[in-house]
């Protein structure tokens, strides 16, 4: 099977939507078909074997659509261009396009309005005859059908197709005024010609011209409010797209030079200055340098990085110039992934948007009926023609399918948006729906809710000086390539302890070291290599060893000849976040389950420090999947999270996978989401981003359904005998427009999501001061990136200084750790060979 993607033309409402999807899911070899209203695109897998891609134009096109299948982007990531070139462009074209049609519309309309009521005001003597205002209507009504033509162009050839949408509603409604009113005309000429002034007053009221010239001009008005509000969803891709260079600064041949980034190849050395984004991943070749990666995981703070650090597309380079081997490029590249990954997710369906596809994919049929039932039943119940097609035309224009079909993807736009730009990718909007209905989070320990990497909690001695232990462990560990030796040797290094020098060296397998030091034999290790090397521990440290155990650390044992003179306690810590996450994950009601391969005591040690009641021990990689499976099969709806390969059954068997951004490609690809910060707070957020647009989406679809089951009665005229209550066709027009709008509103309102993050440091929250100052300054002169490198070097070797600047509106920004003035900017800016302007602080 083949994923791919077509852009499809003509859809107006859900209706189109569901038609396109009908269409195309009967043809044999397409499965998972998928049609995006919002985005206008639609998704399939396709059986090459079976069908072709023009098959599946021909499909679209028989339906009375049109369709291409969507290409690669232009800087050679497989990223839609509907979406990046761009829905958002597309939209503000439409809306652009459709502001033109509405001032014209406006434009015609107001004069249209101003003849039709205005004989009410001054009477026909100064207007004209009857029959005059008519034919002035008819002039003045031309130009907005013929603006507006696009609704008849697309609504009828669907009716005769047997596949009515909106436009078929606005189509008819409109249609049946214009005619109305235009027989009206010829029964007034007639009464002209037999001197029949009562059927000449008769039918100059039952004029439809201005309802007909009002329904096009406020639907118009609706929809271009519609088409701004849809602009506004796609920013998310907008901003991604601009972390992407579109060129890229490699060494070939010993010479630097300019290229796309599209031509991006593996192995390349891209040469990267202060103050330029990364165009691929890879890792630093040459140079230090700190990164701005709070595009890419949210983090604001800039990460230190040097020779041998990876590196990340979109990501900025801060302060130093660095070479970076470049093993990610194009549509591989961390930035172009990003990028798909949202793409996709927006214009993905949840079950719920399924729902209301197929109950709009039957709903303007049923309003069509409707109204010709209404038409039929006030005609036999006595009722004038005129009201019965007021009426009819009423329930016509009133009902609302654009509102069903927007209520749930401009939310899942707008979620899966929101949480890219808080570091984290929801692939689907199948994911993001699911996440809302969690009830239990199975977490892996190693890697998820530990760093994963040991380090050194305690240093106890019995009888020396704590650096003498220090100096001697470093000495007697450097030799070792064992993790835990490795967490001592780094603990020293960071307590400034020079190591001791050793005379002799061995490594016993499983149990530890024994080496000569000054003379003196000593061991390190657990109590099996004490027991082999003759030691007797006394009550003291062998309770201390129990205790240190007890509380999941491994008590390394350290003694010189026959006696224990210390233990250095080692572990693999806890994130600073991760109790904050377990505690909110209770909070929001979810119960945490913790998997590992470690011994009980371990596990349970961490469980109480985090308050895990559950905590699943000497688990194998191969059991994770099982226990996810085991308490699916007790009735929970389970997420996982996991970084790691032994993980990815298990992510890939829970109802929603989520994996550490830092963890393996294989982890990342078999989850449903994926948390770029690596922190456990995110899991938390993707859960109440979720809940958010879930309430946001039963917001939208409530109000669009309860706005139709209200409105096409009340349009019907069921109040009318008994209230004398009814809804004009005009009124109804203007409520149809407003429904949509307050649909797509709504969803907007998901800008505003918190994500409730606090910075924090073991289980204590600490607020970071920041004491620089803040400056920005407007530089003439510089023409080129070599005058933007130049001028930004210039200004970093200041003391304290960071500069970035912005080449193409000619400011600099910056950022120092104390005071400057004015006039040393200036000075350095002169002696660069440009102008200081426009300078100011904060």
């Amino acid at each position: 099977m083949i994923e791919e993607k077509f852009n499809v033309t003509g859809m107006s409402c859900a209706a189109c939507s569901s038609r396109v999807e009908k269409a195309v899911k009967k043809l044999d070899g397409a499965e998972d078909v998928s049609v995006n209203l919002l985005t206008g695109t639609m998704r399939l897998n396709r059986d090459d074997n079976k069908i072709s891609d023009a098959d599946i134009v021909r499909a679209v096109e028989k339906a009375g659509y049109g369709a291409a299948v969507d290409g690669p982007d232009q800087r050679g990531g497989q990223v839609s261009n509907a979406r990046t070139g761009g829905a958002s462009d597309a939209a503000l074209d439409d809306a652009a396009n459709m502001k033109l049609r509405l001032i014209w519309s406006v434009v015609f309309w107001l004069p249209l309005m101003a003849v039709a009521m205005g004989h009410m005001v001054v009477g026909h003597g100064i207007m004209g005859g009857p029959l005059t205002i008519a034919l002035v209507q008819v002039l003045l009504l031309i130009p907005i059908v013929a603006l507006n033509f696009k609704y008849f162009r697309n609504g009828i050839p669907s009716l005769l197709r047997g596949g009515p949408n909106m436009d078929s509603l606005i189509a008819v409604g409109t249609l049946a005024a214009i005619l109305y009113g235009t027989f009206s005309i010829f029964m007034m000429t007639r009464g002209y010609e037999i001197g029949n002034m009562e059927l000449i007053h008769k039918y100059s009221s039952q004029v439809y011209f201005e309802s007909a010239g009002t329904i096009l001009t406020l639907i118009t008005v609706g929809k271009y409010l519609e088409s701004r509000s849809k602009g506004k969803t796609s920013q998310a891709i907008e901003k991604l797209m601009e972390l992407a260079p579109a060129t890229a600064n490699v060494e070939r041949d010993g010479v630097e030079v300019t290229i796309s980034a599209d031509e991006l190849r593996v192995g390349d050395i891209l040469v990267v200055r202060p103050g330029e984004r990364i165009a691929a991943d890879g890792r630093i070749e040459k140079g230090n340098t700190t990164t701005d990666e709070s595009a890419i995981t949210g983090e604001s703070m800039p990460v230190e990085k040097s020779a041998g650090s990876r590196v990340v597309s979109g990501t900025i380079n801060k302060t130093g110039f660095i070479k970076v081997i470049c093993d990610k490029v194009g549509s591989d590249s961390t930035i172009n992934q990003i990028i798909k990954l949202v793409d996709e997710a927006s214009a993905s369906k949840a079950p719920i948007a399924r729902l209301a596809d197929k109950i709009a994919g039957v709903f303007v049929p049923v309003v069509m009926l409707i109204a010709l039932a209404t038409a039929v039943i006030w005609l036999v119940a006595g009722a004038t023609l005129g009201f019965a097609l007021s009426t009819a035309i009423a329930v016509l224009v009133i009902s609302c399918p654009c509102a069903l079909g927007l209520a749930t993807p401009v939310a899942i736009m707008v979620g899966t948006g929101k949480g890219a730009e808080n570091g984290i990718l929801i692939k689907s909007g199948q994911a993001l729906e699911t996440a809302h209905s969690i009830d239990t989070v199975v977490m892996d320990k190693t890697g998820t809710i530990t760093e994963g990497r040991p380090k050194v909690t305690d240093v106890l001695t019995f009888g020396i000086d704590q650096s003498r232990l220090l100096s001697m462990a470093a000495a007697m560990e450097t030799g070792s390539e064992h993790p835990l030796a490795e967490a001592v040797c780094t603990f020293a290094r960071e307590q400034k302890m020079a190591p001791a020098e050793v005379e002799s060296f061995e490594a016993v397998f499983g149990k530890g070291i024994k080496a000569v030091l000054g003379g003196l034999q000593y061991f390190a290790g657990n109590a099996a290599m004490m027991t082999d090397a003759g030691v007797d521990p006394d009550d003291e440290s062998l309770q201390k060893a129990d205790d240190l155990a007890g509380e999941g650390k491994t008590p390394l044992i350290f003694a010189q000849d026959n006696k224990v003179i210390g233990m250095i306690a080692v572990a693999d810590t806890e994130k600073a976040t991760s109790k904050e996450a377990i505690d909110d994950f209770r909070k929001l009601g979810i119960d945490v389950v913790m998997l590992t391969g470690d011994n009980q005591r371990t596990a349970n040690a961490i469980g109480k420090r985090l308050g895990i009641t559950k905590a699943i021990a000497g688990v194998l990689p191969q059991d994770k999947e099982k226990q996810v499976a085991a308490l699916q099969a007790e009735g929970h709806k389970v997420a996982m999270i996991g970084d790691g390969v032994n993980d990815a059954p298990a992510l890939a068997r829970a109802d929603l996978g989520i994996a550490i951004g830092a963890g393996t490609d294989v982890a990342i690809e078999s989850a449903d989401a994926v948390l770029m910060r690596s922190d456990l707070l995110d899991a938390v957020t993707a859960i109440r981003l979720s809940r958010a647009v879930m309430k946001n989406i039963k917001e939208n679809l409530f109000w669009a359904f309860f706005y139709n089951i209200i409105c096409i009665p009340v349009a019907a005229g069921v109040l009318y005998p008994a209230l004398g209550i009814l809804l004009s066709p005009m009124i109804g027009a203007a409520a149809m427009s407003l429904s949509s709008v307050c649909v797509v509103g709504n969803a907007l309102r998901l800008k505003r999501f918190k994500t409730d993050r606090h910075e924090a440091d073991g289980e204590n929250i600490v607020i970071q001061e920041d004491n620089s100052m803040n400056y920005e300054f407007k530089i003439e002169g510089m023409m080129c990136q070599m005058c933007q490198k130049h001028m930004t070097e210039a200004l970093n070797k200041m003391d304290g200084v960071e500069a970035t600047i912005d080449l193409e509106n000619g400011l600099a920004h910056v950022k120092a750790e104390k005071s400057v003035s004015e006039a040393e900017f200036a000075a350095v800016t002169e002696e660069a060979g440009y102008k200081l302007t426009g300078y100011k602080e904060g």
